[in-house]
């Protein structure tokens, strides 16, 4: 990887990956290599571009080879930040998962975003609206690289998670496609299921976690928790993403857990939450409340995204 400098670069850039055995480009940089930069947060990592300064076309293939670990950067997901597209919003975020598939929210890059816009020098600002495709956001900054996240409103209403419910309530019982139990069903910009389980560390994550995340009852997948719920105040989380696969943490996740935990009398307003990569704090007064996530995000490196064509 090469330290990027700054340089002028083209009003458009694209890049093209077909299919086929290994990656065969039909590009056009300009000549110029793709600028990044790597994040984390608890160790779900994120690839970062900058759209705002040089517009860029991001398809879903240049997406998953961006996220490829062993031919590309490698990510769980890479995120594109653009203009602004709504009035009284300061940018917009793109979140793509590293199957090239395109989600509407993430809670842990959201908070990488904010340090990065900061960095970059796209802003000045303390707090920061920021749109996706499924909701708003707004990222504090706070001190020692800490982001404190207003996530919006849960989403319970079936049509707008979307989810095809068999009863009502927010616990649904699911079977078949490998699934078999029940889960807290919302949308935080995302479907997400919610199990309790008694421990964490026995589940199945792969094999539940991708039966529920393809169930029928879920027309664009879902993201699947598991939550074991130590006192009111914590809990332990394990996530299998959709498009994914379990990471090592999932901000959108954190908030679903909390939501499904509060709506089941089992936690309350204020919850740290456990996952493989660190710990995070959730806070929702219940209903017509947002939910605020608060954690920290780290820098990793920059680099260039400079591709060699196969013959």
């Amino acid at each position: 990887m090469k330290i990027p400098q700054k340089r002028n670069m083209s009003p458009m850039r694209k890049l093209q990956i077909e299919e086929g055995n290994g990656f065969g480009f039909d590009f056009d940089l300009r000549n110029m290599p793709l600028p990044f930069t790597k994040m984390h947060s608890l160790g779900n990592d994120f690839v970062l571009i900058d759209a705002v300064s040089a517009p860029l076309e991001m398809s879903a293939s240049l997406a998953t080879a961006l996220a490829d670990r062993h031919r590309g950067v490698g990510c769980d997901q890479v995120l594109v930040v653009e203009p602004p597209v709504e009035p009284d919003v300061d940018f917009r975020l793109r979140v793509f998962n590293a199957d090239g598939s395109e989600a509407g929210q993430c809670g842990n890059g959201a908070r990488c975003v904010a340090r990065f816009l900061r960095r970059r020098g796209l802003t000045d600002k303390d707090r920061v609206a920021v749109s996706t495709d499924a909701a708003r956001v707004t990222l504090e900054l706070l001190e020692r690289g800490a982001v404190r996240v207003d996530m919006g409103e849960p989403v319970f209403e079936a049509e707008r998670i979307p989810f095809v419910p068999e009863r009502d309530g927010h616990v649904q019982r699911l079977s078949g496609n490998g699934a078999h139990g029940e889960f807290g069903v919302l949308s935080m910009g995302n479907p997400h299921a919610v199990m309790v389980v008694d421990d964490v560390a026995t589940v199945d994550v792969a094999g539940i976690g991708a039966g529920v995340a393809a169930h029928p009852a879920f027309p664009e997948r879902a993201n699947v928790g598991f939550m074991q719920v130590l006192d009111r105040r914590s809990v332990r989380l394990r996530v299998f993403e959709r498009g994914v696969g379990e990471t090592r943490a999932c901000g959108s996740g954190a908030c679903a857990a909390v939501v499904s935990g509060r709506l089941r009398r089992l936690l309350d307003a204020a919850v740290e939450v456990r996952l493989p990569g660190g710990r995070l704090r959730v806070e929702w007064r219940g209903m017509g409340a947002p939910v605020f996530l608060t954690g920290g995000a780290a820098r990793v490196f920059d680099g260039e995204y400079d591709p060699c064509p196969e013959p």
